[in-house]
């Protein structure tokens, strides 16, 4: 029965060409680990450098929106403060492109904030989304951001196509937001 089980997720994941898939806590170290497991990966397919580097860049800044942004977090302290934020990461292989899906719970209270911006970032095309990152470099970060705001735009700029993004109300206060951008 657990045999079988897991046997149909990992069929699932085969036949929607998932060839990477995370689901749990992450932290800068896991980031750190993740990423080389998926550039060896690449490297081992004989991916070509330039789509390595991108899909590479693309998972980090979704990683780090994870790690800064997560509303489902886990905190303690060791020897040293801990702070552990829950999503889930999915490459796969789509139509000739490779895809990186995250997602994250995030507050409802942000949805309208980040829904704005990816829709703004929806109707630019490549020239545009150049000049806006260049634009926002110059910006300071907002008040109480954890980045300095450029994560979406580096995505949006290494994308091939548009990113794709969806909001599903959990409960009244927490939102799963799934961002998806082809390379």
């Amino acid at each position: 029965m657990l045999a079988q089980q897991y046997a149909g997720i990992k069929r699932d994941l085969d036949e929607k060409g998932i060839i990477f898939s995370f689901s749990g806590y992450v932290s800068e170290g896991i980031l750190y680990s993740l990423g080389e497991a998926l550039r060896e990966k690449m490297t081992l397919e004989e991916t070509d450098g330039p789509t390595v580097r991108r899909v590479f860049a693309v998972f980090v800044e979704q990683m780090q929106n994870i790690i800064r942004y997560s509303a489902e977090k886990v905190t303690g302290a060791r020897e040293k403060p801990v702070e552990l934020s829950a999503g889930m990461v999915t490459i796969g292989m789509e139509g000739g492109k490779v895809f990186i899906v995250c997602g994250n719970t995030v507050y409802n209270a942000d949805v309208p904030r980040l829904r704005d911006r990816l829709e703004y970032l929806k109707g630019l095309d490549k020239d545009a989304i150049k000049t806006y990152y260049r634009e926002q470099l110059r910006e300071a970060p907002e008040e109480g951001a954890r980045g300095a705001n450029i994560g979406l735009i580096e995505i949006a700029r290494r994308a091939s196509e548009p990113i794709e993004y969806d909001f599903l109300q959990m409960d009244e206060g927490k939102s799963f937001f799934c961002l998806k951008a082809r390379i």
